[in-house]
């Protein structure tokens, strides 16, 4: 009997990391100075991938859907979604995103590297009506949050510069910053 335990206990161990998604943490592990927990979560099943930054009010949540070409953000402190087109031009590929989750490129932030790519993105005032067309990945995140458009700005102007932005930041390669005003619940 012992020994069938044993065995149960060596197989689950054994079958969990094959059968798990891969996820890396990076960042401040005991939240001092504001940095959170940044979390990379890849399902190449689904062609998605998942980014959280748990930071108490200042949490947010970005889901890249590869097969629709949409990406989101929900930002917790706003109890909104933000909906955008991925620049693949700049977004790196869910398999090369695949690549430094399992090689964990994402834990720490020194220096060494170049600087993060930077998109800034406007905010449409107006509400989105049917998240149906951005497929059902960003459906399940952004269902019953109001959700916003935003497009892509080529060279920020000093008038975005201005305006209230929120970020994200994903080191070591993107970050992200959403300019306008999200009306939330």
């Amino acid at each position: 009997m012992k020994f069938t335990i044993f065995f149960a206990g060596l197989l689950g161990v054994l079958l969990a990391p094959a059968l798990a998604e891969y996820n890396v943490n990076s960042g401040d592990s005991n939240n001092s100075g504001g940095s959170g927990q940044l979390s990379v979560s890849v399902n190449n099943a689904q062609n998605v991938a998942n980014v959280d930054n748990n930071d108490g009010l200042d949490s947010w949540n970005l889901l890249l859907d590869y097969n629709t070409g949409f990406a989101a953000v929900r930002v917790f402190r706003k109890k909104a979604c933000i909906v955008h087109r991925m620049n693949k031009g700049v977004m790196p590929s869910l398999q090369a995103l695949d690549a430094m989750v399992k090689e964990k490129k994402f834990q720490g932030e020194g220096p060494g590297g170049p600087p993060p790519k930077g998109l800034t993105y406007s905010i449409n005032p107006d509400k989105v009506d049917n998240l149906d067309k951005f497929g059902k990945p960003i459906v399940g995140m952004c269902k019953g949050a109001p959700t916003y458009m935003a497009e892509e700005i080529q060279g920020a102007s000093l008038s975005f510069a201005l305006s209230v932005c929120f970020s994200t930041k994903i080191p070591p390669f993107l970050a992200l910053s959403f300019c306008g005003s999200l009306k939330g619940k």
